[in-house]
C-alpha cells in the first residue's frame, strides 16, 4: 500500500443522521479507507438532518467509526435557519467558519465532497488546503436539479426543465443563483466528477453539464457478510418476494401493491419506513399478502434478502445506481427492476435479473420465479459473481486510488511544466 492519506469527507448526511444510499456509501467508503491506514476526516450537518426528522436519530449507536475516522457533526445556534439559508444562497454562511477551520487547517491530499446541498452550497468547493485533489460524487440529481431526483411536478420523472415552476410545486423557494454563472464556477475548482452509474454520466451531459466524470459504482464491504441473524423476524411459510427501501412516492411500491391485489401466489414483503407509509398501509387495507415490516437491522434484512424469491425494484424516478439490487447480489438472489435511470444497468452488468415496463411484463416475470425454481438459483449466481467482480471494496478502492494517481500525475506535470516555462 501507498503511504498513507489524508482524507475529507463533506456530505450534507452521514449515519447516523442519514436518510438513503448515499451516507451509507460515505460511511463504508470512510471506514473502508481508514481500515487500510488512512485518516479521514467527515463533515456532516446535523442541522440538516433535524430540518427533515423531528426527534433524534433511529439508531444512534449502529454505526461504530474506526479510529482513523473523526467526525466533524456541525450545530448552529441558528438551528434550522443554517440549512435553509445554505440552501437559498449557495452560501456555508453559518458553517463557514468550522467548514475553514477543518479544510484548510490541514494538509489534506483529498477532499471528496458529497451531498453538499445543505452543508455548504457550491461555496464550498473553495475550500480546502492548497494542492489538495477534489473529488465529487454526484449521489443525485442537485447539479442539475434543485429537487435532487429529477421528479417533476412530483408526479412525473423530468424530461424538460422547467425548475422554477416545479421548485414551487413542491412548496420550496426557487433557488436564484442557479440562474448565474456561479454554479459552474464553483464546479471548476473539481479535479474530477464521480458518477455511480453511466446512465447518471449522461444525464449530467444532457442537461448541459460537460464535467471531468468517471463511472465509479458503490460497493458493498465484504465484511457485511459475516452478519447473520434471524432473530425477531415474523415466521414466514409462504413464498415471497421482498421490496426494501424507503417508503417514499418515487419508490414505486404503491404499483406493487395494486399488482399484488390481483397476485395470490406469493406475499410481498416490504422493508422500510418513510413519510409516505401511511398512505401505502391505507392502499394495502386488509391484503393478508402485503406485509409491512417497517425499518429493519442488517442482519434481519439479510436473512429477508436470502430467503426472497426475488427482490422487486420497482422506483418510477430517476435512480442513480440502485443499491438494492446489489445487496441481493451479496446474497445470490435475482432482481427484478424497473426498466428506468440506472436499474437496468446494473440488471444488464450481472445477468443477475430481469428488468420489467409495465403491470403485465412484472407479473410474467414473477411467476417464472414461482414456475421454474431452478431460475432462483441460476440468477442469484450470476448476480453474485458480478458482484464479487464489480462491487466490493477491493475493485471500488483500485479504481479510486486509480483516479485519485491519475489526477496526481497530471498535476505534477502541470507544475513541472509551469516551473519549466518560468525559468525560460
Amino acid at each position: 500500500m501507498e503511504h498513507p492519506l489524508k482524507f475529507a469527507m463533506v456530505t450534507t448526511f452521514y449515519p447516523p443522521y442519514n436518510f438513503g444510499g448515499d451516507g451509507i456509501y460515505i460511511y463504508r467508503l470512510s471506514n473502508e479507507l481508514a481500515r487500510r491506514g488512512h485518516r479521514v476526516d467527515v463533515i456532516h450537518c446535523a442541522d440538516a438532518y433535524q430540518s427533515l426528522h423531528h426527534g433524534p436519530p433511529a439508531n444512534p449507536a449502529g454505526f461504530p467509526n474506526h479510529p482513523n475516522v473523526r467526525v466533524h457533526t456541525l450545530k448552529s445556534k441558528v438551528g434550522l435557519l443554517s440549512p435553509l439559508a445554505t440552501q437559498q444562497t449557495g452560501l456555508p454562511l453559518f458553517k463557514s467558519k468550522v467548514l475553514r477551520e477543518v479544510l484548510e487547517g490541514q494538509a489534506f491530499d483529498v477532499i471528496h465532497f458529497h451531498n453538499i446541498s445543505l452543508v455548504g452550497g457550491p461555496k464550498v468547493l473553495d475550500y480546502g488546503s492548497p494542492g489538495a485533489i477534489k473529488l465529487y460524487t454526484t449521489h443525485e440529481h442537485w447539479l442539475v436539479c434543485p429537487m435532487h431526483v429529477l421528479w417533476k411536478y412530483n408526479r412525473e420523472v423530468c424530461k424538460s426543465k422547467a425548475c422554477f415552476t416545479c421548485s414551487l410545486s413542491f412548496k420550496r423557494p426557487p433557488q436564484l443563483w442557479r440562474y448565474s454563472s456561479f454554479l459552474r464556477h464553483k464546479l471548476a475548482q473539481v479535479d474530477a466528477f464521480i458518477s455511480p452509474s453511466r446512465f447518471t454520466m449522461h444525464k449530467h451531459r444532457e442537461y448541459g453539464m460537460e464535467l471531468p466524470m468517471v463511472h465509479l459504482p458503490y460497493f458493498l464491504p465484504r465484511s457485511e457478510e459475516d452478519a447473520e441473524s434471524r432473530e425477531d423476524l415474523p415466521v414466514q411459510i409462504r413464498p415471497y418476494f421482498l421490496f426494501v427501501g424507503r417508503l417514499e412516492k418515487i419508490k414505486g411500491l404503491q404499483n406493487l401493491i395494486e399488482v399484488f391485489k390481483n397476485y395470490d401466489k406469493a406475499d410481498l414483503l416490504v422493508a422500510g419506513d418513510g413519510d409516505y407509509g401511511p398512505t401505502l398501509r391505507q392502499q394495502a387495507a386488509g391484503m393478508t399478502n402485503v406485509k409491512f415490516l417497517g425499518r429493519l437491522n442488517h442482519a434481519q434484512l439479510r436473512s429477508l434478502y436470502r430467503g426472497a424469491r426475488a427482490v422487486i425494484v420497482p422506483s418510477i424516478c430517476y435512480e442513480v445506481f440502485g443499491i438494492i439490487i446489489i445487496e441481493a447480489f451479496a446474497l445470490a438472489t435475482p432482481v427484478i427492476a424497473h426498466d428506468l435511470g440506472a436499474l437496468p444497468e446494473v440488471i444488464e452488468d450481472s445477468g443477475g435479473g430481469f428488468t420489467y415496463r409495465d403491470k403485465a411484463g412484472l407479473v410474467e416475470v414473477m411467476d417464472r420465479f414461482m414456475d421454474e425454481p431452478q431460475l432462483r438459483q441460476q440468477l442469484g449466481q450470476k448476480g453474485y459473481q458480478a458482484y464479487l467482480e464489480y462491487w466490493t471494496e477491493e475493485p471500488h478502492l483500485r479504481q479510486y486510488f486509480g483516479l485519485i494517481g491519475e489526477i496526481r500525475a497530471r498535476k505534477e506535470a502541470l507544475d513541472t511544466e509551469d516551473t519549466e516555462k518560468a525559468q525560460r
